[in-house]
């Protein structure tokens, strides 16, 4: 469909609870859906929230497969995920190092859970409910977290663990730094 414009922090719409999808398998969510997707591929994102393109609905997409921003992640497969809960299974968290879209040239040293289950909907209508761990755990918080208007930064316990991604990581190349 169309390569969308990412909100950037500071953007008030990013940081507002988004509102449920009403109905499925429509023009609009399809064409929705499309743009997230052309618009992840784009800019290489890990994932997109429909928030991030200016749409207040709670659809995300997200993938990992030989992403330059990311070269040592495990893949993470294609999924769209619409009114999602999220319920972690157990107490167990890890830090790791996060981008986003809508922070671009940043990192931050972010806590997640590293195991969780994940539910809600493609956008058919059709059921998801999966159970993950590393990486796929850690890429499904982040974007959920869009769709309650927190941006990864919020996240950070020491703000030292924030800040500019050629600073932070200066042996990284161009294609790899860029959000």
């Amino acid at each position: 469909m169309a390569i969308k414009t990412t909100l950037k922090m500071g953007d008030p719409l990013l940081l507002q609870q988004a509102a449920p999808v009403a109905a499925f398998d429509t023009p609009e969510l399809h064409d929705l859906i499309n743009d997230l997707r052309d618009t992840m591929i784009a800019l290489n994102g890990a994932g997109l929230a429909a928030p991030q393109i200016g749409v207040s609905l709670q659809a995300v997409i997200f993938s990992v497969a030989n992403n330059p921003r990311y070269p040592d992640a495990e893949a993470v497969p294609e999924t769209v995920l619409i009114n999602p809960t999220l319920t972690p299974l157990g107490e167990a968290q890890d830090n790791a190092w996060e981008g986003c879209l809508s922070v671009p040239g940043m990192r931050g040293l972010v806590p997640r859970y590293t195991h969780l289950r994940y539910q809600g909907y493609d956008q058919f209508g059709n059921v998801i409910d999966r159970t993950v761990s590393g990486f796929h755990a850690r890429v499904v918080q982040h974007e959920v977290d869009h769709l309650w208007g927190i941006l990864y930064p919020m996240r950070i316990e020491d703000i030292r663990n924030f800040g500019f991604t050629d600073v932070l990581f200066p042996q990284l190349d161009s294609a790899a730094a860029d959000d």
